[in-house]
């Protein structure tokens, strides 16, 4: 078992090395970056894959205006908060058969894959009172505690359909380092959706880029996962050399935010569709699109049925819980794109919609989002591997969710006991310096107006540090 204790050690020692480092790079000549910036050297030739990374996130805010506070309220009084991750990715290749062989390609691989995690620290309100929330690390049921727990075990099966090869830049979720041009990838066991899906080189990585889960990941996908953001699921996918497109289907929890799966396919499942077009906007600049689409069945509730309970006077608050049926759907879509614009400028965006009659389950309380963000390598002033960003979400939900929040009933994220409905809008800002190797420090600030879509109450300043080892 990891403890807090050991979380704490580990993070002051990260601290305490990472600013020697920092200052010994600066008191040095300047030296090109290692092309491979973890702590310790990884091979690309061995069958067998380890690494980790341990990720901590310091938040806070000072007070801010609220005449009222409810269930699930960002609390107004000033609070910080620490956050913690501790991966351990383990991957084996039983029969390494990709690659060239004379003149000759072997077109066929797999990959087994397990990663070990522990989570650890809290985020301000427990996670609540925010529909874009400022930690994506954060377990949303802090209760769980900080053992450590399987986040994935699958096997991912890779068969090539040419000869021709690329090159493939090896990680914990794909071993190879040359691929078939055109292949199916397959993928099987327990998972995260993100991994696969909604990809952005801009807006997905809450360990060296945003922390804002409307940021991170498109917010209104409802996608299928437990409270940690896991499922089990299978995943195609074909690959060309200019597009590729996507099917996956997922477990959904048992309850909205739930830690436990529903393993009945036939009246549970979450299924997801995404195109991909490697194709930017912009000519002679590299760029990708793509285009999402999902489909959820599960034990949900309906926003429209819990009110009419609530008017009639069957209940006395609305509760969506009262009013979860089988047979519920939840379906949407999400267009995602990245472009390249200089050698050290890209910019990025997302839109998300969804039905929104149906409760939010499994993400977060968002049924209409629109992301555009931007980050800018350090070339320009001799720190490479050093990264800025900048991003703006303004996410929204629909009348339904409005009234059903306004009469006094709460979801598993939002319920102030009232409301003013206006738009949540986030900005979110970040310096990400490379300080040694595969250690990060990045100081960053958020801005939130309407917090939990709620005009009566803020609008909040989040600064953030976060400290980051690639292992």
């Amino acid at each position: 078992m990891i403890s807090m204790s050991l979380f704490s050690r580990l993070f002051a020692a990260a601290l305490l090395c990472g600013s020697f480092c920092m200052k010994a790079q600066i008191a040095d000549v300047p030296q090109a970056p290692s092309p491979s910036p973890t702590v310790f050297p990884h091979s690309d030739g061995a069958p067998w894959f380890v690494s980790g990374q341990f990720n901590s996130i310091l938040q806070g805010h000072p007070a801010f205006h609220s005449p009222y506070e409810g269930t699930n309220s960002l609390r107004a009084r000033g609070e910080y908060k620490v956050s913690m991750v501790g991966t351990l990715f383990l991957g084996l290749q039983p029969w390494q058969m990709l690659g060239h062989t004379g003149t000759s390609a072997k077109r066929y691989n797999t990959d087994v894959i397990l990663d070990v995690e522990a989570t650890g620290g809290r985020g301000i309100s427990q996670a609540l009172g925010l529909a874009g929330f400022t930690n994506l690390d954060v377990v949303r049921n802090p209760n769980l505690g900080s053992k450590p727990y399987i986040a994935r075990v699958e096997i991912h099966q890779t068969i090539g359909f040419t000869n021709e090869m690329t090159e493939n830049e090896r990680g914990p979720y794909a071993l190879a380092t040359e691929i078939p041009v055109r292949r199916l990838e397959l993928r099987l066991g327990k998972m995260s959706s993100p991994d696969t899906f909604d990809i952005n080189s801009v807006l997905s990585d809450s360990h060296l880029q945003f922390t804002n889960w409307s940021i991170d990941n498109n917010g209104a996908w409802d996608y299928a996962a437990d409270t940690r953001g896991y499922t089990y699921g299978a995943v195609a996918e074909y690959q060309d050399r200019d597009w590729a497109v996507r099917f996956g289907l997922m477990l959904m929890p048992t309850v909205a935010n739930g830690i436990d799966l529903d393993w009945s396919i036939k009246r549970s499942r979450g299924q997801n569709m995404e195109v991909e077009l490697r194709h930017g906007l912009l000519s002679r600049h590299e760029g990708v699109q793509r285009v999402l689409a999902f489909v959820n069945n599960a034990h949900m509730g309906s926003y429209r049925e819990a009110l009419a309970s609530f008017r009639d006077g069957t209940d006395n608050t609305p509760d969506i819980t009262k009013h979860e049926h089988f047979g519920a759907v939840k379906y949407g879509f999400g267009y995602n794109v990245e472009q390249s614009v200089t050698g050290s400028l890209t910019v990025a965006g997302r839109f998300g919609w969804n039905d929104g009659k149906t409760e939010s389950y499994a993400y977060t309380e968002i049924e209409q989002t629109v992301t555009l963000g931007a980050s800018y390598s350090g070339n320009q002033w001799g720190r490479p591997l050093d990264k800025a960003g900048l991003a703006f979400s303004s996410n929204a939900i629909k009348r339904d969710h409005q009234q059903y929040l306004a009469a006094g009933g709460v979801g598993f994220i939002l319920g102030d006991g009232a409301l003013r409905y206006g738009r949540e809008n986030i900005v979110e800002a970040y310096y990400n310096a490379h300080a040694w190797r595969g250690m990060y420090f990045a100081p960053g600030l958020s801005h939130i107006n309407n917090p939990g879509y709620n005009r009566d109450r803020g609008p909040i300043w989040v600064p953030s540090f976060r400290a980051h080892v690639d292992f």
